[in-house]
């Protein structure tokens, strides 16, 4: 909008709309419990800020908090990364004021439908209407929350890669989102840092990368800087997270020590 600051509303229409159109966008992850240092990095310019509700360090109060934060920042949007592919914890999430969803263990294309159907309201899915605090963010009609809300769906286990591009095909999917440690191991690793099975874990990433271009989606890679990050949008993806806060911490923490020692 010629560089116009946007509502928050606008922000949210606007990032779902730049996702469906597979521009470049780049986020970050969160796992702590920490909405000053959130709303800190939702000010730096990042398209979306998302918390781990899987794996993360955050219960419902950190999710909202957390959320609240980024909004406060004016620059990102808050995704969630939902603890499993449930109803109840995707409508939690877009109630407390989520802009989208990304959706674990994502194994099939009725997997996949599932997904989409929490995430939208009937006639397109069957989310529950009660938003509490996205009705501030993103409005309090549904057909305006279907169309502004994204929907990603993980592709990291054997059965996922196997059926992606049919994965990739359903209707309402915004995009596949790989999450690089589980796709390792389900090609063979045996650990997420195996390099043995570096050949075979690239061409599945490409395959997953090609079945989200052939769709018309997004293809998501979720990494750990980002130089890993401008290496997977160099490649054709189209959207990369930079992960995560206390990740950096620690590493920034130790390289500080290093060099007051004088050992870097």
């Amino acid at each position: 909008m010629s560089g116009e600051r946007l509502t928050g509303r606008e922000r949210v229409g606007d990032f779902a709309r730049r996702v469906r159109a597979r521009e470049t966008i780049v986020g970050y992850w969160v796992v702590l419990d920490s909405p000053v240092s959130t709303e800190r990095i939702a000010r730096l310019g990042y398209d979306y800020v998302c918390f781990d509700a899987q794996h993360g360090l955050l219960d419902y109060k950190g999710l909202l908090t957390g959320l609240t934060a980024v909004d406060a920042g004016g620059e990102s949007v808050g995704l969630v990364r939902v603890g499993a592919n449930d109803p109840f914890l995707i409508g939690q999430s877009l109630d407390a004021g989520a802009a989208g969803i990304i959706v674990p263990l994502v194994n099939t294309p009725e997997d996949a439908a599932r997904a989409v159907a929490s995430a939208k309201y009937p006639p397109l899915g069957v989310r529950s209407y009660g938003p509490m605090r996205s009705a501030l963010r993103v409005g309090p009609v549904p057909s305006a929350a279907n169309e502004s809300t994204v929907v990603l769906a993980m592709i990291e286990t054997p059965q996922g890669l196997e059926n992606v591009e049919a994965i990739a095909a359903t209707p309402g999917l915004d995009g596949l989102y790989i999450g690089p440690s589980d796709l390792r191991i389900a090609v063979g690793g045996a650990s997420p840092a195996d390099a043995s099975v570096d050949d075979v874990f690239e061409a599945a990433t490409e395959r997953i990368c090609n079945a989200a271009k052939a769709a018309g989606i997004t293809a998501g890679f979720h990494t750990p800087s980002g130089d890993v990050a401008a290496k997977r949008l160099g490649q054709g993806f189209t959207l990369a997270t930079v992960s995560s806060d206390l990740v950096h911490l620690e590493l920034v923490a130790a390289a500080h020590l290093k060099t007051a020692r004088g050992e870097a």
